[in-house]
């Protein structure tokens, strides 16, 4: 073997190992039969999963989560398609801005919108909690949706479109009959990206979050301050893998990498 080719695998090696440690040290602990968490562990138990499904604390907030990230995601989609529509569609003089402007969710630090955001509620007065929730997980994936299907729509010959309108078809005719069922690749991208963006989101949640209204990230948190056994490795153990598993299945199904 080149003694460059051996140091590079010996880097590929080093950088896997330092990426993949964290995650093989918590799906280890998750199997221990410590009172703690602890690595290595000692023994073997699934004690602490059978503990995630009997913690009432998990099962309420992940249906919270589960529901907030299936809403803000679909709303982000319903205002996304238009605007990335307008913006690969169209030229005009302040798109640039505008794009700019939409991609600020992502510029600025997850923690600096929440507590944004938590002052804007505050000073409107008494809004609910899941819908501050809602409000500020919509405004995250916005920006996701709107890059996602724009990539989808540049991918798509403009063409084809006008085509469909100089066969008597209108603009809104035209995109629902042409454009759209060519875009549905995207459209399931950008569901996929934001549903586990909003699923996972911690700056914002913990911000929004009020009293029996908390998302699954925020309450394993809270469950850390008082506990420190093995139950969180795992419920991040089967976070994790739910993740992989949907992330490669519209990975294999819908080549999500073409999009993001």
């Amino acid at each position: 073997m080149p003694m460059v080719s051996r140091w590079m695998y010996i880097s590929l090696v080093i950088l896997y190992s330092f990426l993949l440690g964290p995650f093989i040290i918590i799906f280890m602990a998750s199997f221990g039969a410590n009172a703690t968490m602890a690595f290595p562990p000692q023994g073997f138990t699934l004690d602490w999963f059978a503990n995630v499904f009997e913690t009432s604390q998990f099962i309420d907030s992940f249906w919270i989560s589960l529901h907030l990230a299936l809403l803000s995601t679909i709303v982000s989609l319903v205002m996304g398609m238009p605007v990335a529509y307008a913006l690969t569609r169209f030229q005009f003089a302040a798109s640039g801005l505008v794009e700019t402007i939409f991609s600020a969710p992502i510029l600025v630090p997850g923690l600096v919108i929440g507590f944004a955001m938590l002052n804007f509620f505050v000073l409107l007065g008494d809004m609910r909690v899941m819908t501050g929730l809602f409000i500020g997980h919509t405004a995250i994936l916005f920006p996701y949706s709107v890059r996602v299907i724009s990539a989808s729509l540049r991918n798509l010959d403009p063409y084809v479109e006008d085509a469909a309108v100089s066969l008597g078809a209108n603009r809104l005719r035209g995109f629902l009959l042409v454009v759209l069922p060519n875009m549905q690749a995207g459209i399931a991208a950008a569901f996929v990206l934001g549903f586990i963006t909003s699923f996972n989101n911690v700056p914002v949640s913990l911000f929004l979050s009020g009293p029996g209204v908390t998302t699954l990230p925020v309450s394993m948190l809270s469950y850390l301050e008082y506990y420190f056994d093995p139950t969180i490795a795992a419920l991040s153990t089967l976070l994790v893998i739910f993740t992989v598993v949907l992330v490669q299945t519209a990975e294999r199904v819908l080549g999500l990498s073409q999009f993001v």
